[in-house]
């Protein structure tokens, strides 16, 4: 299957590029999430008559996000969780967990922009998670995990 991508897609393309991607991936991913367009010639002529709009608005999503990874630059999160007496959380952290306790921070995002490298957090202790918030942007957070009295 071959689409004309709306928006950089990370591993495939930026924006404007005819790429050869599997008919699933495009059919179950890149098409219902607009992030591509069947390459047919209605399409492409309609793509090219977008494209500066769609470059502007990838330019401002990119700052936008910009923006935000230096707000959150020195920003630590402290989680108060339940934990046995040997440091083990009865249950774990994750994603969802996470963009909750950082929205009440002051600070939103979304449970989609949350990366755990190494699947939920269960112990007490410091973690280091990462935030995707734009393709070419990731910031690290530091999670701090307290035992909840």
């Amino acid at each position: 299957m071959e689409v004309i991508l709306l928006q950089k897609v990370a591993n495939l393309g930026n924006i404007g590029d005819r790429v050869k991607v599997r008919s699933g991936f495009g059919r179950n991913f890149l098409l219902p999430q607009g992030k591509a367009t069947l390459a047919t010639a209605d399409n492409i002529a309609r793509f090219e008559a977008r494209r500066t709009e769609l470059e502007r608005l990838a330019r401002e999503h990119l700052s936008s996000a910009e923006e935000r990874a230096a707000a959150m630059k020195d920003f630590k999160l402290t989680i108060p969780a339940k934990a046995g007496t040997e440091g083990k959380l009865f249950g774990s952290i994750g994603t969802s967990d996470i963009a909750e306790a950082s929205t009440r921070a002051g600070f939103k995002v979304e449970r989609s922009e949350v990366r755990l490298p190494s699947g939920p957090l269960r112990a007490v202790g410091e973690h280091t998670v990462h935030l995707h918030l734009h393709a070419d942007i990731d910031v690290p957070l530091h999670v701090t995990i307290i035992a909840e009295e």
